[in-house]
């Protein structure tokens, strides 16, 4: 394994999955926190919609997924704010719509797309410097956002009291939606649609189990994040399995030994 990884495709899967990793299970705590674990699964099928769409456009599907999955992100918290439909009603519409479009697309798209599949179910061993660029970027952009962890914490435990104390919950609401937005399209490549929940949930479900506080829970959520993606890169190298499942169900097991210590 030591060998493999001085390829350079294995070094840019490494460093792909740590920055997956930890900006998926950063914002993943506050999701499970707000109990909105549905929102990964109706944002990466909105990713495919638009991943769908620019393929279909003949574009480079990031650039089309990006502000189309923003726009749903965005929707779905407008419906959210505006109406007294449940969040995962909310999302439920969406998340539909979204599979529909993505359907209508490829059927509109002439032959076999296996490039569309390699959305669907990740490439990891396939990142281009140019999508590691983007990771970076994003993962810049979330340090800059840092001093906000304070609101979005007060404002996940206590809403009404955030209000009161007159902090812009609802700019934040939108802002959080569309940062998640951002780490779904951009991991959409590394982990593919049907997984990507999977790394926004399970880390932070599992730091819930063994923290006591909300910080020690985010930083328990992105250590787990991380460091379960070598491991899961060895389990795909050395047992030929794709490695965004490898990852995930490396994830899963931490999972299940924090359950199990935990009773």
């Amino acid at each position: 394994m030591l060998e493999a990884l001085q390829l350079p495709f294995m070094q840019r899967a490494l460093l792909a999955g740590l920055l997956v990793g930890g900006l998926a299970s950063y914002l993943g705590v506050l999701v499970v926190q707000r109990r909105l674990s549905f929102l990964g699964d109706g944002l990466a099928h909105a990713a495919f919609a638009g991943v769908a769409l620019g393929l279909l456009l003949q574009q480079e599907p990031l650039w089309v997924a990006i502000p189309f999955a923003l726009g749903i992100a965005l929707l779905i918290t407008w419906v959210r704010e505006q109406s007294s439909l449940g969040d995962d009603t909310a999302i439920g519409i969406f998340f539909a719509v979204s599979v529909a479009l993505g359907v209508l697309f490829m059927s509109l798209r002439q032959g076999f797309a296996p490039d569309a599949v390699a959305y669907l179910f990740g490439s990891i061993l396939t990142v281009t410097p140019t999508d590691l660029q983007v990771m970076g970027l994003l993962a810049l952009l979330m340090l800059l956002l840092a001093p906000l962890w304070r609101c979005w914490a007060y404002a996940t435990f206590d809403r009404e009291l955030a209000l009161a104390d007159r902090l812009p919950v609802l700019r934040h609401d939108y802002l959080l939606s569309a940062l998640i937005a951002l780490v779904v399209v951009v991991s959409v490549k590394v982990v593919g649609v049907v997984l990507i929940a999977a790394f926004v949930v399970i880390p932070a479900a599992t730091a819930r189990l063994i923290s006591q506080t909300f910080a020690a829970m985010t930083v328990s959520a992105i250590l787990i994040g991380t460091l379960s993606v070598l491991p899961g890169l060895v389990a795909a190298y050395t047992l030929d399995v794709p490695a965004g499942s490898a990852i995930v169900l490396t994830q899963a097991l931490l999972f299940g030994l924090a359950l199990a210590l935990r009773r």
